[in-house]
Parts: structure tokens; sequence; C-alpha cells
């Protein structure tokens, strides 16, 4: 199903001109699958097709075939960065998912998660410049630094829940942990829990902002969205009305004040439902790893992207095995 885009992305040459014919798109395309899956360097991923016959039988190659190396590897995901065919390859998936009859209903949920990336060394005077979208002046005449450093991603707070000690007693506040890195948004329709939008930015960006960026699918059957209060502001709740979607976004507690019964609940209400969401996460970064190896935004958005299909193709035959056996 993948041939049609992956060709029109690579554009590979009839052979009129000679040379060695390219590895078929798809097998290079079923290498970052499993690598995506298994959190591999293209190092490793060359040294595993050669030594795994699970992953040489994935690829359909023989014990004598001739296995893509590294080098291949990371040209195949250049030119797909290059040609920013992800968001193609992602719907193209999304269609296959609604032939089968996966269709988004009964609502939809939104959240965010951080994703890590290398830390950057840099001085107070270098973040000031990338913040303001600058390159600092030392960095300009020297191209092999620059193509080192990651110019997009940025630093946050992690905001964690503080936890009970080992002798009973909790800690007087939360944690706020610094983090460097991207941010990776997406939408799940309620009933199958597929990811049908996704975005990235870097890891400051507002959750809040993206819901009026394309993160909510129109098509979705049911017009209820649910997200926590991170997504909540005037603006979004005016956004959502106009576009008819129904708000089950949480409410945020009063400041300095004693949330009300009926809020606490409804907030409680929604959770079981928006907590569907973490699982989606919590498979991507506990299975794959996810994690980010590159620099720059363009490259880490194939990385997330990738990660978004793999999660939803493999939620697919688990789907139709729950269907076969009901």
């Amino acid at each position: 199903m993948f041939r049609p885009d992956l060709g029109q992305a690579l554009a590979y040459s009839d052979g009129s001109k000679g040379g060695r014919p390219p590895f078929d798109p798809v097998l290079m395309f079923k290498i970052l699958v499993i690598q995506t899956l298994n959190n591999l360097s293209d190092e490793r991923t060359e040294y595993l097709i050669n030594d795994r016959l699970s992953f040489m039988r994935f690829l359909g190659l023989g014990l004598s075939d001739r296995v893509p190396d590294a080098k291949t590897v990371w040209l195949f995901r250049e030119r797909l960065t290059q040609a920013e065919a992800i968001e193609r390859l992602f719907d193209r998936f999304d269609t296959t998912l609604r032939n089968a009859g996966y269709l988004p209903m009964s609502g939809q949920i939104l959240d965010a998660t951080l994703v890590a990336a290398p830390k950057q060394r840099n001085t107070n005077a270098e973040q000031a410049d990338l913040r303001e979208g600058r390159i600092p002046e030392d960095w300009q005449d020297k191209p092999a630094k620059l193509s080192h450093k990651d110019r997009h991603a940025r630093w946050t707070l992690k905001f964690t829940k503080a936890k009970r000690q080992d002798d009973g007693t909790m800690p007087s506040s939360d944690l706020d942990i610094p983090f460097f890195g991207y941010k990776s948004h997406i939408s799940i329709d309620r009933k199958f829990r597929f990811i049908r939008k996704w975005k990235t930015t870097d890891a400051a960006a507002s959750d809040g902002a993206r819901l009026r960026e394309g993160l909510l699918d129109k098509t979705n059957m049911a017009s209820s969205v649910w997200a926590d209060t991170a997504y909540r502001s005037k603006a979004n709740e005016d956004f959502m009305e106009k576009q008819g979607f129904v708000s089950k976004v949480h409410r945020k507690k009063p400041h300095l004040k004693t949330m009300p019964r009926h809020i606490q609940k409804s907030n409680a209400g929604k959770s079981v439902i928006r907590s569907r969401v973490e699982h989606v996460f919590a498979d991507q970064k506990s299975r794959m790893g996810l994690f980010i190896r590159t620099v720059g935004i363009t490259l880490a958005t194939m990385r997330i992207g990738l990660a978004n299909i793999v999660y939803n193709m493999r939620r697919f035959p688990l789907l139709e095995r729950i269907n076969a056996a009901a």
C-alpha cells in the first residue's frame, strides 16, 4: 500500500544512466519499521538484519541476499525526510484503517508528551540567540559545529507529582524537572484508539495552542473532545464551539480556592476516558523507546511520525484478532 507514495517521494531514476539499482523502497521502509519498533541505530539495524532470521523473513530476504548497510538506511530516511513524505505515509495507512471498517467514532482524545533529545551545551548568549530564531555568530563560520547543534529543541520544565517517601511522609511540593527535546501532540479516536492526527513541536511549545492548528479530527463521527486542563482556554472553547465540537476538556481548579464538588466529579468522569491516550504514549516509550537521536525538528518529525505509524500498525492486527475471536 505504501509503494505509490514511496515511489513519488523518492523519484528514483529509470536506470538509463547506469549505476547500481536502488534497493526496493518497500523493503527499505520495512527496515525503518523494524528500526522504529526496536529503537535501533542504523549500525545496529544492519547488524541485526544479518543476525536474525525473523528480521530477514519480515523483509523477505534470503541468506544470500544483499542487505542494505547503515549508510544506505540513513540515506533512505534522509530522502524521505527531505520529501516530507511522512505525513502522506501516515495518511495512507489511516485510509487503510478506515477501509477496513475502523472509522473514527465516539469522539476524540487529545494529549501531548515530551520526547527527549541529546542535550545541547550552549552558553546563555547562544540560547538567547536560538530563542530569537538567530544563529549564534560563533557558529556561522563553523559549518561542522553548526551541523551538530540542534537549533529547534528547547528546554522546559516537566512537572511530576510528588511520591510518598520510604518513611511514609509526603514531600511538601511537587517536582519540576528540567527537560530538553521535543513534544509529540496526538489526537486518538475514543473507540479504537488509533492515532488520527499528530504534530511535532519543540518541548516548550504550549499544548493548548496546538488544538487550533489542525490537531482536531473533523471526520470523527462524534463531536466530543476530551483533553486535560492544558487545553482549557477561552480561545479553544470558542474555536471548538464554532467548529461544531463539544468540549469535554477538564476544568481548572480556581486559584487559591477549593474546587467545587460537582467539578471534581465531572473531571473524574472525564479522566476515565481521557486516560486512554496515556496508553499510547506508554506503548511508544516503553516498547519503542521513543527518543530523538537526530538534529533538528524536520528529522524529529520524521522520527515521531514513524513511531505513530508503527503504533497504528501494531494495534491494527490486535483489533483484528479481537474481532475474529468475537
